[in-house]
Parts: structure tokens; C-alpha cells; sequence
């Protein structure tokens, strides 16, 4: 019980943590994220704040990600929702500052990336599967043989032109992330000693299969 407890705060820190990162790349102003243009042009289309925007398109994912078989855990189901809940709080409340000037927005944008990286090592550590996104990246990967760099440029250059044709910010952070995004991700797993391949997470078929069998055998028992 007390490891399930540390891994539940573990996922939903790490949640909050991707959260600030998030937000400190969209604040530096020099354009979003691949995703983060979508989740714009979805906030533009509906009016909508930015996680709020985040959690349709996740959960337009996930649905996607079922239909491709990709196993789906609470914390890909937790990740389409809280992170987005999250960002909310940290933007409307204007808790992390906006630059205006070129320096300090790159800055930030870097730090947004690390910061957003160490995030991910916390709830991806936690056991409880991966995002919405990244659980898409892997079902297309094994659906269609190709490498994942090229699902993934192939996943994220869709979702900016869907996003920008929305109204989502596209600029020069847009392409740094693109390219630099892997980079930071893996300093920030490297710093901590963490292989994702090595985690092994718990599905939502996974406790199915348990209530199925202590069902079965309580009515042996009977």
C-alpha cells in the first residue's frame, strides 16, 4: 500500500511538474511546441483555455489509441486530464512570467524543455503507462514497421499544420523543440540514471484480468 501511495503522488507530481514546463515554452512566446499548436488552434476553434484545449485532443488520442490496440493505464487516462487541469491553473492564474525580450525567452524555452523532461521521468517512473501521445507514437510505430523518429516528425508536423491552420502559434520555438526536444529529454533521463524500457507499467487490463479472477475464485470458494 505504501509504494502504490509513493507511486500515485510520483505520477501525479510528475504531472504537475510537465504542467510548469509546458507552460514556461508556450510563455517564452516564440512559438509552441508541435502539440501545443494543436492544443491552440482546438482552444481558438472552441474557445477554449489551453488545457482545457489539451485534454479534447487527449482524449481524442486515447480513443485513437484503443482503437490501434495500444494498452491504455490510469496514467494515460490521469495524463489526458490533470496535466491539462494543470496548465489552466499555472496560465489563467499567471504564475510563471511572460518575456518579452529574444534572451530570456530562449532561456525559458530551454528550461521549459529540461524542466518538462524531468516531468515526464517522474510519471512515466510511476508505472501507470504512458501518455495519451507517446502511447500513440508507439501503436503507429508497431502498426506501420517505420522508425519512430519518423512517426513521431511524421505525428507532430500533422498536428502543427491541423494547429496552425486553427490559428496556432507556429514560430522559431516551434522548430528549436522539434529538433532540440529529444535532446533535453534525454539529458534529463540520463542525470537521473532512468531507462524508460525498463519500467514496467501497470494497464487498465491488467486489474480487469485481477477483479476477473478474484471474482472466479470466490465463486469456487462458494
Amino acid at each position: 500500500m505504501k509504494k502504490l501511495i509513493f507511486s500515485i503522488i510520483r505520477l501525479f507530481t510528475g504531472f504537475f511538474v510537465c504542467a510548469v514546463g509546458m507552460v514556461m515554452t508556450i510563455n517564452a512566446n516564440l512559438g509552441v511546441a508541435p502539440w501545443d499548436v494543436l492544443h491552440q488552434g482546438i482552444g481558438n476553434l472552441f474557445n477554449l483555455p489551453m488545457g482545457r484545449a489539451s485534454i479534447i485532443a487527449g482524449l481524442l488520442i486515447v480513443i485513437i489509441d484503443i482503437f490501434l490496440e495500444q494498452n491504455i493505464g490510469w496514467g494515460t487516462i490521469f495524463n489526458m486530464i490533470f496535466i491539462g487541469i494543470f496548465v489552466d491553473f499555472l496560465m489563467l492564474n499567471n504564475l510563471i512570467p511572460i518575456f518579452e525580450d529574444f534572451l530570456p525567452s530562449l532561456l525559458m524555452m530551454f528550461l521549459g524543455m529540461l524542466i518538462l523532461g524531468y516531468g515526464c521521468y517522474l510519471y512515466i517512473g510511476a508505472g501507470f503507462g504512458a501518455g495519451p501521445r507517446d502511447g500513440l507514437m508507439v501503436a503507429l510505430t508497431k502498426k506501420t514497421n517505420k522508425s519512430v523518429r519518423f512517426v513521431k516528425n511524421s505525428v507532430e508536423i500533422f498536428a502543427i499544420v491541423i494547429g496552425y491552420f486553427l490559428g496556432g502559434s507556429v514560430g522559431i520555438g516551434t522548430a528549436i523543440m522539434s529538433i532540440a526536444g529529444g535532446y533535453f529529454f534525454q539529458f534529463a533521463f540520463s542525470s537521473v540514471n532512468f531507462n524508460v524500457s525498463e519500467v514496467k507499467h501497470r494497464y487498465i487490463i491488467d486489474d480487469i484480468r485481477l477483479i476477473k479472477e478474484k471474482i472466479m475464485i470466490k465463486k469456487d470458494e462458494a
